[in-house]
């Protein structure tokens, strides 16, 4: 056998892949040393039923042996990777998204198949397949804190729900509502439609418990707001980060924090490529023979820091008009159509995304101006 067979085959033998297929009740484990598989089974976040098997896979009578596992990011989070770390288990957490899948219009789907497919990534990747995505995993301090980001938009978007709601009960007697201070004066009216006509007792009611809702959802807004201003003031490398950013321009304490506690407070990216690609703003050109298109966006991403940006966008035309990047997009999409603007201002958030962080307001507090990025508050 030559040489490098010999010791690939060693080195192969000398590891245990495994892979976790995640459900409710029961994790499928998919067992490799390179050439052949074995499954098992353990209940649903069991850490030690899944570690006892686990070790009985890794006695070789030639001794211990390392062991490479993975799952797919889902609902579970990241316990369990930090909890099989811990164990001395070189775990990696998968995206979902580059699990290849058949291509045909119905295709078997089975747990024990997902798992078959994962084992085969993880060796994949463990042999130098670039192609395999692997999600970034943040540390327990930094996934708590940004929790404050998407519990205070799910909140907004919750009052926001409950105010359409109030609007459309209005309508069905004739009323309308610009501001919640209508709906004040409404009440003052003696609960009256359009038509003079009371309104009735059990409309009156779902009314009256919609804006109890919104006055719920007001009060427990202010309180993550403050949270949050807590939050940047601690002495945290993502805190940091966030207060530094509202030093910008445009940049209010809500955007500032997804950015941070999201992206560039705590991952390490390397280009702009990477900044782009985690943004999920990557271009996705087509080129097959002849046909060469452009796609538009990747979208595979982080969704919140990717609206984000969108909206920064837009505020910078407006707080920033004589920056490079203002004036860039004037020049390209300014005497556009409707649809060319829109197609332009997505140009736009990539730009300024990867301007923000190349300004490294991490490593110059006091800010500066790069890339046509105003880091001085005005």
């Amino acid at each position: 056998m030559p040489k490098a067979a010999h010791k690939k085959t060693s080195d192969m033998a000398s590891k245990v892949y495994v892979a976790f297929e995640l459900s409710e009740k029961n994790w499928k484990l998919v067992f490799s040393d390179g050439t052949r598989t074995s499954e098992a089974s353990a209940p649903a976040r069991d850490l030690s039923r899944v570690l006892e098997v686990i070790g009985r896979a890794r006695r070789r009578p030639e001794g211990s042996c390392r062991v490479l596992s993975c799952y797919e990011a889902g609902r579970d989070g990241f316990w369990f990777h930090r909890a099989l770390t811990d164990h001395q288990i070189e775990n990696v957490v998968l995206d979902p998204s580059s699990i290849e899948v058949d291509r045909r219009a119905r295709r078997a789907k089975t747990d024990r198949l997902d798992g078959r497919k994962l084992v085969a990534l993880l060796i994949r990747m463990d042999r130098g397949d670039a192609t395999v995505r692997r999600v970034s995993v943040p540390s327990p301090e930094v996934e708590d804190a940004r929790r404050i980001s998407r519990e205070l938009h799910r909140l907004k978007n919750e009052r926001t729900a409950h105010i359409n709601r109030v609007r459309g009960l209005l309508a069905l007697i004739g009323r309308t509502m610009k501001r919640m201070k209508e709906v004040r004066s409404f009440l003052d009216l003696g609960w009256r439609g359009r038509d003079g006509r009371l309104v009735g007792p059990v409309l009156r009611g779902e009314i009256l418990r919609e804006l109890s809702r919104i006055d719920l959802l007001n009060a427990q807004i202010l309180e993550v707001k403050r949270a949050q201003k807590e939050l940047f003031e601690t002495d945290s490398a993502c805190a940091t980060v966030a207060a530094q950013l509202t030093n910008i321009t445009g940049v209010g304490e809500s955007s500032a924090a997804i950015l941070s506690y999201e992206l560039f407070g705590w991952r390490d990216l390397a280009n702009r490529r990477q900044v782009a690609g985690a943004a999920g703003l990557a271009p996705t050109p087509t080129s097959s023979g002849n046909d060469e298109r452009e796609q538009g966006i990747s979208k595979a991403g982080n969704t919140r820091v990717r609206w984000v940006a969108v909206q920064l966008a837009w505020v910078w035309l407006r707080l920033q008009p004589e920056t490079r990047l203002s004036r860039w997009y004037r020049d390209r999409f300014g005497s556009g159509s409707p649809r060319l603007r829109r197609i332009g201002i997505v140009a736009l958030a990539r730009r300024l995304l990867i301007d923000l962080w190349r300004s490294e307001v991490r490593r110059h507090p006091g800010g500066r101006d790069h890339e046509g990025v105003n880091v001085v508050k005005v």
